[in-house]
């Protein structure tokens, strides 16, 4: 196998869709010769030409619109949003319209094979508007899949059955990842599965639950914890919407206790329907109150970033009043 970082694990599934399908195409703002603000999408315009890669002007809500127009017609337009902070502009159509085209034609016509790329959260210094992690937003909304992978073998694999998918895709990239995270990569084409969670350690004390970026922070606190002799099981939640909650309710079942972290703000964060389907599912098997370990309340601060940040230190106490309730 290849060793990428996540940057070239989404090129390369990105070359390998095109490669696949000709009704695979991508477009956003600097994505066609500059390869994007992060050159997720470098060479592709030379490869397979200004028709299928190609830069859009600076309109988050006309890419959105756009893609939606292509998707109804039977492509599979990839549209890249340049920081996720970006895609509010394009909010009503992605919520009310690429979300509800299914639905509202009777499911005489869709938009699936559409998928939104956007790298979220925080990690390079970018401030208020370029580190929020937005998918609570749109995990409210039924129609649409919501993706978060880990490390390049995840990115690549879920990204390639994303744009497979036959509902639309918001796959958000955890662009502090992109060049800090290498590993194996298969260099052929691969999926896989939406809405499958991974348990990545097992363990009988406490089950430690995050997706994307945060999933290195957790690791970290479930090391900590493990040389004070707590045993975590550590579960990858992938998809956001649909999510497995069967997954998790087993592995609490055997726990009795759940620590989710998330680098979204406290409040509305998706770790509060987790919890909430969890205490419902695993009632009598509790042993402790499900703990959230999350942003803070607050624009995302510049200066403080170290601080806002739900780290491994938070998440190890978080851990340990669990454990010792």
């Amino acid at each position: 196998m290849a060793k990428m970082n996540m940057l070239q694990a989404i090129n390369n599934a990105l070359d390998l869709a095109m490669a696949k399908d000709d009704g695979v195409v991508c477009f956003g703002e600097d994505v066609g010769h500059f390869g994007g603000v992060f050159r997720a999408t470098s060479k592709l315009q030379e490869k397979y030409g200004r028709a299928r890669c190609f830069n859009t002007p600076l309109t988050e809500q006309g890419i959105a619109g756009f893609a939606n127009g292509m998707a109804s017609q039977g492509m599979k337009p990839v549209a890249e949003i340049q920081f996720a902070d970006y895609i509010f502009p394009a909010f009503d159509q992605i919520v009310n319209e690429t979300a509800k085209f299914r639905y509202r034609s009777g499911n005489e016509f869709n938009v699936g094979g559409l998928v939104f790329r956007t790298p979220y959260g925080g990690g390079i210094a970018g401030g208020h508007y370029h580190s929020q992690s937005p998918e609570a937003y749109f995990a409210h909304t039924p129609g649409l899949k919501i993706v978060v992978p880990r490390d390049p073998y995840q990115a690549k694999g879920l990204l390639l059955a994303s744009i497979a998918c036959p509902d639309p895709v918001i796959f958000f990239e955890p662009k502090k990842l992109y060049r800090a995270s290498t590993g194996e990569v298969p260099e052929e084409y691969y999926e896989l599965p939406i809405g499958k969670a991974e348990v990545l350690q097992q363990g009988k004390d406490v089950t430690v639950l995050a997706w994307g970026a945060q999933m290195e922070i957790v690791q970290k606190a479930v090391d900590m914890a493990a040389e004070q002799g707590v045993s975590c099981e550590v579960i990858d939640l992938r998809s956001i919407l649909p999510w497995d909650a069967d997954t998790v309710a087993a592995s609490v079942k055997k726990t009795g206790r759940l620590v989710i972290n998330h680098e979204a703000p406290l409040t509305g964060g998706f770790a509060g329907e987790i919890a909430a389907t969890i205490q419902k599912m695993c009632f009598l098997h509790l042993e402790s109150p499900i703990e959230r370990v999350c942003g803070l309340d607050t624009p995302y601060p510049l200066a403080l970033e170290k601080e806002y940040v739900a780290d491994h230190l938070k998440t190890f106490e978080a851990i340990m009043r669990s454990v010792n309730f």
